[in-house]
């Protein structure tokens, strides 16, 4: 990836790499900013793969600064600027970071991490350095990146991804699979602390293409988004279903307004038939594919185009074909394998698979396990393999779903629940459509002694979980209000039957 993208700067210098709602950037700009950041690292003298966090949001400087950290052989591990605070300092106590990057100004002291400024940064990016050797970059096994996911208890876990991982999901994009144009503008929406990202800026830079930024602030303004989205000239397009379900909203989202686009990539999240079908009839000539993948293998290990003949043959979409080194297994709860046609727990090995979590030996042994031989990851995700080799997907094993493309341990919403003032007891549970999506969390609740009560508290909640920790996209949509809440026979709040009852 690192000889990819230097080369490219160095063969073709003002070449387009990133597009910041009209503000460019250029491959000689990127390799200039990363060879002065990795020279500063070098000269701290920082201890050899320790990770460094990127706290900021979508800008060139943040994948500058990726790039610098990976060429002084470090993994970054980024985090959002729409992160809460506490979720900041409890990445920065699990991460033991030997440094952190401001590329946006941190909200909150990091105590006992050295913090490179923004101000710090901009004057390190404009002190070119000649001829840097990049001779000791992160490689092999040694880890690139770490994404934080969410974990149980309020605590995320850190994904480890090495370079070999992400060489292998790279070269796959690159791959007859997706054939991508060549040197193509992809839209970068999602965060860079969202494996997603990893979808577009990856095959884009190693391709010589052009990343087009597009802000939170412009996707949460619809008349904004619309009015920027057709002037982006974007030829692939890479996001959640859900992001793809608003843009369909606008009748004028299609071929004729968007001549330029010729991919669609979808992960994070199930695609429904209902979104692929209407998203096919309105750009009959784009080529759209459905992927599939938990963070722990490196953004998606599956795929499949949706194709007029898979409309009609599914009514509900496979995620696809396991991609050509990696062996996806669907095994019964003894771990024993199945028949093809059976419902189990998928098992995924292959050269994309995580080493583990971040200094979280106990959570690595849980979920990556030796079977027959060979280590495998346990996705706790259920699924179908069928005679033909593709894949279906049938929900989680767990209480972990996906809602928007987040994914959301039920567990971590409910341990915020439980420390608001005005919530005695409260869990949250998913509301499924009929296309078997989480359109939304409900939480049932049991209030605490107090004189709030109907719309009046559910506001007062929410602007206690808004202005505290948890992210935004774990909060509630919906507050149903219970005198108790049903209990199983060994005392524990029987989260199984809320969700049957939401779901009637």
């Amino acid at each position: 990836m690192i000889t990819a993208i230097d080369r490219l700067a160095t063969q073709d210098p003002d070449r387009i790499v990133y597009d910041d709602l009209g503000h460019t950037n250029t491959y000689g700009e990127l390799k200039q900013y990363s060879d002065a950041l990795a020279a500063h690292l070098d000269a701290m003298q920082l201890p050899r793969e320790a990770p460094i966090l990127v706290y900021g949001g979508q800008t060139f400087n943040m994948m500058a600064t990726f790039l610098g950290i990976v060429k002084s052989g470090h993994a970054y591990a980024p985090i959002d600027t729409h992160s809460p605070l506490e979720r900041i300092t409890t990445i920065n106590d699990i991460a033991h970071p030997a440094a952190a990057i401001a590329v946006a100004a941190l909200p909150t002291d990091l105590p006992g991490t050295a913090v490179i400024t923004p101000d710090h940064l901009q004057t390190i990016f404009e002190k070119p350095v000649a001829d840097y050797r990049v001779d000791h970059a992160v490689t092999g096994d040694e880890t690139y990146y770490i994404i934080f996911t969410s974990g149980t208890t309020g605590k995320p876990k850190g994904v480890q991804i090495s370079h070999t991982n992400l060489l292998s999901y790279v070269n796959w994009m690159l791959s007859d699979d997706f054939d991508l144009p060549q040197a193509p503008r992809t839209l970068s929406q999602a965060p860079y602390s969202f494996d997603l990202s990893v979808m577009d800026w990856g095959p884009t830079l190693a391709g010589g293409g052009t990343l087009v930024a597009l802000p939170k602030k412009v996707t949460d303004n619809f008349k904004e988004l619309f009015e920027t989205l057709p002037q982006m000239k974007l030829n692939v397009w890479v996001s959640t279903p859900s992001f793809m379900d608003i843009c369909l909203l606008e009748p004028t989202f299609d071929a004729k307004h968007y001549p330029d686009l010729q991919r669609f990539l979808f992960c994070g999240e199930e695609l429904t038939h209902a979104t692929a079908q209407t998203l096919h009839q309105r750009f009959p000539q784009a080529r759209i594919f459905n992927t599939y993948g938990p963070t722990e293998t490196t953004v998606a290990v599956t795929q499949v185009e949706i194709t007029d003949q898979l409309l009609a043959d599914y009514p509900r979409l496979p995620i696809g074909y396991a991609k050509a080194d990696t062996t996806i297994t669907v095994v019964d709860d003894q771990l024993n394998e199945v028949p093809a046609g059976t419902e189990g727990e998928i098992l995924i090995s292959g050269p994309s698979m995580s080493k583990g979590y971040l200094n979280n030996p106990e959570k690595t042994a849980k979920a990556f396990i030796d079977w027959h031989g060979q280590q495998v990851y346990r996705a706790g995700d259920l699924g179908v393999q069928l005679e033909n080799g593709l894949i279906m997907y049938r929900g989680r094993t767990d209480f972990q779903i996906k809602l928007h493309g987040y994914r959301i341990e039920l567990e971590e919403v409910n341990h915020y629940l439980s420390q608001e003032e005005h919530i005695q007891v409260g869990v949250a549970v998913p509301k499924y459509n009929r296309d078997h999506k989480v359109s939304q969390l409900v939480a049932w609740v049991v209030p605490a002694a107090q004189e709030l009560s109907g719309l009046a508290l559910t506001k007062a909640i929410k602007e206690n979980l808004q202005g505290g920790d948890m992210m935004e996209y774990m909060i509630p949509q919906r507050f149903v209000y219970k005198e108790s809440l049903p209990m199983t026979p060994n005392g524990k709040v029987d989260i199984k039957s809320i969700i049957a009852e939401v779901n009637q």
